[in-house]
């Protein structure tokens, strides 16, 4: 018999005895496993929501010149990947939210996205919170679109439990969904374990009420220790949870190696050569589990813009000894710069300029300079060309840019590349489009007297210059209809606290911010529930003055259907719904919004004082600027 295969089963068998001798409990502490060092690569992205195209415009700075280039795209994203194609030591990651989010997925259901994940390969896909927002049926037409191509990316959740006889599961449990995959990287075994996080999922999206959503921490736990005793010691969690929560996760395991996340759509690492400063941490962030050992945490931002490489080096007792990497902006060959110099109009640079810009970038490694790949945009091109032209169709101007937010007062800069945009997190009125599309909803409702929407409902800032059907779609991707709800005062106000509370009680629940058109307050984000909202005013529909809502008056609230029901904490919202007392408008939120764009030649900001917060404290008790 070969000696490799003797040694092989040797080690085998030493690491089952020194797993049975520890119990189910003991972790990478016990040492008397011996395992060949070994290093491996992880490629890995996240959160890319049907992101097929990519981003026009996306600016930063090279030498401290403003410079523009196309960032992502799936074409682009794939030549990221190519580099990889024929290596033994890498492992390919999507750590969920492959879908929804652009007009592919409205009009493709999730096909157009299947088919480039399949290009790309993925050894392993997280399903994410948004993977369930048309359903278990919603998401098995999804897998079933990612299973008819070759590659056949495995789909996983640990934590995800269908109930026998539905969509996920016609058969057995892990019909569709499975807790793991063992792959063998760089002449190691590998065990890879999903994670979906488990209130956002089931408040903020449609899973089944029969599919079980496991703690996270306990799925996790329990299925390294069913690794372990299959004599696995390289441990990847692949989560879709967020980045607090990746780092919490951490300390509460052992045995874990790695954690490949998303959700939370951040941007880690060090971009500074780009003018880029607001990251949200190191990348790989490093961490500590249970067990004292070493854990990497990575993440790669959002939208096809940027792809991680993390490069992780274990010891002869199956521990990490190193990691490093980096997430890197993936963007364009073409660029323009201002012309002249400081001039606000960006031209495209000439050749020369153009070759010394790619050899400044290919010695920063936060960004990547790529070509599209010739295969994969091929396979864009079939899609894209069916809705092409209703993409393209211009209905209203932008005269300033509509920057997104989702708390104000938030870490992270979600309109980052929008210019005009860069404090827009620090600001006291928080969401430019959030508050345009609460009063396009308002619009759209001819008895509502207020508006009320959710700030993570709302997913794209708007530049200024043309905006399009399809740049409409992006705001507002999901398949929601505009509901009207009879309420007094009181209740309003108890929909706002509501919300707030689900939004502060997890750092993952940010999109529960509650915007609204109407409808103005005061916020104190370190108070206690039911005192962070005072002074709340009321806009009268005729004369549009505001005077303090009486609590026990009645308004007409019009708001979407996925609040209205009880979704992302909105309690109050959910009793009204679930009794029946609201009216359906039958109104799509998406066309509203199109039509109330549709109606005026241009569109900017909503006046400073009919913005919904009028000043904000924020949880840490940091008063913002009140513009």
């Amino acid at each position: 018999m070969n000696s490799n295969i003797v040694s092989s089963k040797l080690l085998t068998l030493i690491a089952a005895v020194s797993l049975f001798a520890v119990g189910c409990s003991g972790g990478n502490s016990d040492t008397s496993g011996t395992y060949a060092p070994a290093t491996i690569t992880i490629a890995h992205i996240n959160d890319h929501h049907s992101n097929i195209d990519p981003i026009p415009d996306y600016e930063f700075t090279v030498g401290g010149v403003k410079t523009r280039a196309e960032v992502g795209g799936m074409a682009r994203m794939a030549e990221a990947f190519k580099k990889y194609q024929g290596r033994t030591d890498v492992l390919k990651l999507h750590a969920g939210d492959a879908i929804t989010g652009t007009s592919y997925f409205t009009f493709f259901s999730g096909q157009a996205d299947a088919e480039m994940m399949n290009d790309i390969c993925f050894d392993a896909v997280a399903m994410g919170n948004h993977e369930f927002d048309e359903g278990d049926a919603g998401l098995k037409k999804f897998l079933d679109f990612l299973a008819a191509g070759n590659c056949k990316p495995f789909p996983l959740s640990a934590n995800v439990k269908p109930l026998v006889g539905t969509a996920l599961a016609p058969i057995a449990t892990n019909d569709y969904v499975k807790p793991y995959r063992i792959k063998e990287v760089s002449g190691v075994r590998v065990g890879i374990v999903g994670i979906t996080v488990k209130g956002k999922t089931q408040q903020s999206s449609r899973p089944l009420g029969t599919t079980v959503f496991e703690d996270e921490v306990t799925a996790a736990q329990r299925t390294i220790n069913e690794l372990r005793q299959q004599g696995i010691s390289h441990i990847v969690l692949l989560t879709h949870q967020g980045y607090a929560a990746d780092k919490a996760m951490a300390s509460q395991l052992t045995d874990v190696d790695i954690i490949i996340g998303g959700d939370s759509h951040s941007l880690l690492g060090d971009f500074t050569a780009l003018g880029i400063t607001s990251t949200e941490g190191s990348y790989p962030t490093i961490a500590r589990n249970k067990d004292g050992d070493q854990v990497c945490i990575g993440q790669s931002w959002e939208y096809n813009k940027a792809i991680g490489e993390m490069t992780i080096t274990f010891d002869g007792k199956g521990r990490v000894s190193d990691c490093k990497g980096q997430a890197s902006l993936v963007v364009g060959t073409s660029f323009k710069q201002p012309s002249p110099a400081g001039s606000s109009t960006f031209v495209t640079v000439s050749d020369a300029t153009r070759s010394s810009l790619l050899a400044q970038l290919s010695s920063i490694p936060a960004i990547r300079a790529l070509d599209v790949n010739s295969a994969a945009s091929s396979i864009v091109s079939k899609f894209s060309g069916q809705v092409a032209a209703k993409k393209a169709e211009i209905i209203s101007q932008v005269t300033q840019p509509l920057c997104l937010v989702r708390v104000p007062g938030e870490s992270s800069n979600r309109s980052t590349g929008v210019t005009g945009c860069e404090s827009a997190n620090s600001l006291a009125r928080g969401s430019d489009i959030a508050q345009v599309v609460a009063e396009a909803f308002l619009a759209g409702s001819l008895r509502a007297d207020v508006a009320i929407q959710n700030g993570g409902g709302v997913r794209a800032a708007v530049k200024t210059g043309s905006i399009s059907f399809n740049d409409a779609l992006t705001v507002l991707p999901f398949g929601n209809i505009l509901v009207e709800l009879t309420m007094t005062g009181t209740q309003i106000k108890s929909v706002l606290e509501d919300a707030l509370e689900f939004q502060l009680s997890s750092s993952s629940n940010t999109g529960a911010h509650p915007y609204a058109a109407g409808l103005r307050w005061d916020l104190d984000m370190s108070k206690a529930k039911d005192n962070r909202i005072t002074n709340l005013e009321v806009r009268n529909r005729t004369t549009g003055t505001y005077s303090l809502i009486n609590p026990s008056s009645s308004y007409v609230v019009v708001t979407n259907d996925f609040i209205a029901s009880g979704k992302d904490g909105y309690t109050t919202f959910g009793q009204m719904y679930n009794s029946g007392a609201y009216v359906n408008t039958y109104l799509l939120y998406s066309q509203t919004f199109i039509d109330y764009l549709k109606a005026r030649p241009s569109i900017g900001a909503v006046r400073r004082s009919d913005y919904s917060h009028k000043t904000v404290i924020t949880k840490t008790g940091t008063t913002l600027d009140p513009q």
